[in-house]
C-alpha cells in the first residue's frame, strides 16, 4: 500500500483513553488513526471518504457509506453481530466486513444462566424486598426448580454451544433449534435439535443466542409466546429486534409466560417507561452480557489486528462476507 493507511473508527461517542490495544497494533504499521463521533450518515461519510479501514461498534455502515468511501478495504466491527454493517453493500464494492466471534463467548453465556438463574429464583425481587424491611416467609414463596429441566437454546452457534455446555451442571436436557447448524455438530455440545414448535412447547428455560439479519427480525413473536408453557421463562442476550416486543410484553401481561430475563431491547438506550422496566417477573441488564474488562481488551485488541492484517496483504481471521472480492490481492497468513 502506498502511503501511510489511514483506519477510521466511527462511533456517536468514543471513549479516547480506552484505544490502547488498537493503536499499538495500528503503530506497528505506521496507520494513522482517527477518532471521528459521528450521528449522523453525512458525518460518516465525511469521516470514511478517503479511509482504507474503519472501526465501529454502533456506528451505522450504510450503503451510501460505503459507496462513497472508494479507498475502503475492510470494515471491523467491535462484536459478533454485524446488523450495524450492510454486509451486500460491502461485498458489491470489494470491501470485507470483520466481526469477533469469540471474544465474550463465556461472557455471554455466563449472563444467560445469570438471567435464567435470576428469574426462577426471583433474586432481585427478593433482594428489593429484603432491603425495604421486610422478611418475607416460606408460605408466600412461590418458586419453581432450576435443577432438572429443560433447556430451549434458539441460535447454536459458538455461543448457544457455550450455555449448552454450561447446562450439565444443572442436570438440563438441553434442546436447540438452528437451520445452519448440523446435528453432529449440536450433539458434540450436548444440543438434541429439534424444530421451533417443539422446543416452545417443551422447554421450561428458552434462551435467544441468534444474530439479527433480515431472516431473524423478530423470529419470536406472539405466536412463539403462545407456545411456551405458563411456567417458563423466556432470555435474551442477543439482540433486541430478534424478540417482537410488544409481543413479549402482552405474553407477561396476560401471563402467557412466567417472567424474562431481558439484555437487549428494540430501541437502546430503552425508554424509561418501557413496561418491562415495571414488572416483578422482569429481570433486566443494559445490554452488557458480552462485557467483562478482559472482553474489553481482547475486542480492542482483536480489533487492531484484524484490521492489521488487512492492510498488510493478508486475509482477516474472521471474515463475514467470504465470497467477497477484495480490492487488492490478500494471502493467507497469521
Amino acid at each position: 500500500m502506498e502511503g501511510r493507511p489511514k483506519v477510521v473508527r466511527v462511533d456517536k461517542a468514543i471513549d479516547r483513553d480506552v484505544i490502547k490495544e488498537e493503536r499499538e497494533e495500528l503503530d506497528k504499521i505506521n496507520a494513522e488513526l482517527v477518532l471521528a463521533e459521528c450521528q449522523t450518515e453525512d458525518e460518516t461519510i465525511e469521516a470514511t471518504k478517503d479511509a482504507d479501514a474503519v472501526l465501529t461498534f454502533f456506528g451505522q455502515m450504510t450503503r451510501r457509506v460505503i459507496e462513497s468511501s472508494p479507498k475502503l478495504q475492510v470494515i471491523v466491527r467491535y462484536g459478533i453481530g454485524y446488523d450495524t454493517v450492510d454486509v451486500d453493500a460491502a461485498t458489491d464494492n470489494g470491501v470485507l466486513v470483520v466481526n469477533l466471534p469469540g471474544f465474550c463467548l463465556d461472557e455471554v453465556a455466563d449472563h444467560a444462566f445469570a438471567l435464567m438463574l435470576a428469574c426462577v429464583r426471583k433474586v432481585v425481587y427478593y433482594n428489593n424486598l429484603t432491603k425495604s424491611g421486610y422478611w418475607a416467609k416460606y408460605s408466600e414463596m412461590s418458586m419453581y426448580s432450576f435443577t432438572d429441566q429443560t433447556l430451549g437454546i434458539v441460535g447454536c452457534g459458538t455461543i448457544g454451544q457455550a450455555v449448552a455446555r454450561r447446562a450439565p451442571g444443572f442436570n438440563l436436557k438441553v434442546l436447540g433449534t438452528d437451520p445452519y447448524v448440523n446435528e453432529s455438530v449440536a450433539r458434540e455440545h450436548g444440543i438434541t435439535l429439534v424444530s421451533m414448535p417443539e422446543l416452545l412447547k417443551e422447554s421450561d428455560f428458552v434462551s435467544v443466542h441468534s444474530l439479527l439479519g433480515k431472516e431473524t427480525h423478530h423470529l419470536i413473536g406472539e405466536k412463539e409466546f403462545r407456545q411456551m408453557k405458563p411456567s417458563a421463562y423466556f432470555v435474551n442476550t442477543s439482540r433486541g429486534p430478534v424478540v417482537d416486543e410488544a409481543a413479549l410484553i402482552k405474553a407477561l401481561q396476560e401471563k402467557w409466560i412466567a417472567g424474562a430475563g431481558i439484555d437487549v431491547f428494540e430501541q437502546e438506550p430503552v425508554d424509561p417507561d418501557n413496561p418491562l422496566l415495571k414488572m416483578d417477573n422482569v429481570v433486566v441488564t443494559p445490554h452488557n452480557a458480552g462485557w467483562s474488562d478482559a472482553a474489553g481488551r481482547r475486542a480492542r485488541l482483536w480489533v487492531g489486528q484484524e484490521a492489521v492484517r488487512v492492510l498488510t496483504g493478508k486475509w482477516p481471521k474472521n471474515c463475514v462476507n467470504k465470497n467477497v472480492k477484495p480490492k487488492v490481492e490478500l494471502v493467507k497468513g497469521d
